[in-house]
């Protein structure tokens, strides 16, 4: 086994007349003569070239689309179209076979949506190649830019017994049987009787665990999945997805932004660096998709050059109440074509209003500050204006917000007053009040969607091609 050598390594040397051995699936065999090979470590196949005369016919017969081949033969210069080398083989080795009556992966296009119903499969076609190896540099590019900052990788828990967002959209972990639940003398559940002895959930956030950290750290962050029981079955929400969640003690809000718009520019430009072919292939994906389109739905600029764009720009940084002004005297809100009209402050901003600031009006990556309070979340730090909250949203091109954040609330009184108003139980997070009693400091921090990102950074336009196998209302398959 350890003689293989990997296609992609293969095709960027320059070595001929050596001796190989390739392991991969077939993706197309031609005229009994030529196999493409491909073993995912690029969307770039090999071309092995058969000496067919003096091949066994029964082995022939079995190297069809999707089978797994190992092959050992000597590399030369090819003298076709497309590829710099072949491989001339010298033996050929099935290693499993893939019946063509029944494999659902033929050389032919196939949608999205029939892929999605294969996820299992899917992974063996060029475009899912090149989105999962972007996504694996996506998620290596996030931990060398924090660790290179000194920031200490906290695995928070999945299961806990807090709704970080107060928003009620948890999936409930039991142990109970669901035929004989215990219940109370006033017929409630019982959960003293469940394995944790209180109601517990699966995390919709790492953010509260993640300032515990940052108390005694300074400088944390988070990678890992959370879950959301959102009932949304739309192209940018999933039930499960992951999510990197910095915590930084000493930090204000312009430090939070500074981070976030550093550590955007630091991903994106390690995948344009180290994953440019795939990103190319997904460029020239979406062009063609594009064709379908009527002209004006067209994006103005190529996936590379929307990439290349956020590199190059410094974000636009604005207030919410800067922001409501704009879009109250939009084109589109004054024609009444948003879905939803803004009315005036203290609109809780939809996609489409953000997508309207980044991609009409600013054309630019935007990052709005200051949100009224009622729109946001307990733990942040409330302005003077007794209004507003110090909040940060960045919105991206085609997908709006991709990172939400805030200074959190560090004075204890007043923390304690705002949970007071939204009715959030302050014995349950009597843990998380104790940083504020013990060496409190200012602190910020922000989630940023794994998946959104990947998103942005593909090009595709559903969520659920992002991540390898999508959770979503009626759907927990593979």
């Amino acid at each position: 086994m350890s003689k293989r050598i990997k296609i992609k390594a293969l095709l960027e040397s320059n070595e001929t007349n050596i001796d190989v051995t390739v392991k991969g699936w077939v993706r197309t065999f031609r005229n009994n003569q030529f196999i493409a090979l491909n073993d995912g470590s690029t969307n770039n196949n090999v071309q092995v070239v058969v000496d067919f005369e003096n091949t066994d016919a029964a082995l022939l017969k079995r190297i069809t689309t999707g089978a797994a081949l190992s092959i050992t033969g000597t590399v030369v210069e090819s003298i076709g179209k497309g590829q710099k080398i072949d491989i001339k083989a010298k033996e050929i080795e099935i290693l499993g076979d893939s019946d063509p009556e029944k494999y659902p992966l033929q050389p032919k296009k196939h949608s999205l949506e029939f892929l999605r119903e294969i996820a299992h499969l899917r992974f063996r076609t060029n475009t899912f190649g090149a989105i999962f190896r972007v996504r694996n540099s996506l998620s290596f590019a996030i931990h060398k830019f924090f660790q290179e900052r000194g920031f200490v990788y906290l695995h928070t828990p999945v299961i806990t017994a807090s709704d970080a967002e107060g928003a009620g959209e948890t999936f409930h972990v039991t142990n109970f049987d669901l035929d004989n639940i215990p219940r109370t003398d006033t017929n409630e559940i019982d959960y003293k009787q469940d394995f944790f002895g209180k109601a517990t959930n699966l995390t919709v956030s790492g953010q509260l665990e993640g300032e515990l950290g940052a108390m005694a750290l300074s400088d944390i962050y988070t990678f890992g999945p959370t879950f959301r029981a959102e009932n949304s079955n739309t192209t940018r929400h999933l039930a499960e997805f992951w999510m990197i969640e910095p915590e930084m003690a000493f930090y204000d809000l312009d430090d939070n932004m500074d981070l976030a718009e550093g550590l955007l520019k630091y991903v994106i430009k390690y995948a344009l660096d180290n994953n440019r072919e795939d990103i190319e292939f997904l460029t020239q994906r979406l062009q063609e998709e594009e064709k379908q389109k009527p002209q004006n739905e067209r994006s103005e600029m190529s996936l590379l050059e929307k990439l290349q764009f956020c590199l190059d720009n410094d974000f636009v940084r604005l207030t919410y109440t800067e922001a409501i002004d704009i879009l109250k005297d939009s084109t589109p809100n004054k024609k009444k074509k948003f879905q939803y009209l803004v009315e005036g402050w203290g609109t809780d901003l939809q996609s489409e209003h953000e997508r309207y600031l980044v991609e009409k009006h600013f054309k630019k990556p935007v990052i709005l500050t200051d949100y009224p309070k009622e729109i946001k979340a307990f733990y942040m730090r409330q302005n003077d204006d007794g209004k507003t909250v110090r909040a940060m949203d960045i919105l991206f091109p085609g997908i709006g917000e991709i990172v939400g954040g805030s200074q959190r609330e560090e004075r204890l009184e007043k923390l304690e007053q705002r949970m007071d108003e939204m009715g959030i139980p302050k014995d349950e997070l009597w843990w998380y009040l104790d940083t504020r009693r013990f060496g409190a400091c200012p602190h910020a921090g922000f989630g940023l969607g794994f998946e959104r990102l990947v998103l942005f950074v593909t090009g595709m336009g559903n969520i659920r091609d992002v991540i390898p196998f999508p959770r979503f209302p009626k759907n927990a398959e593979f």
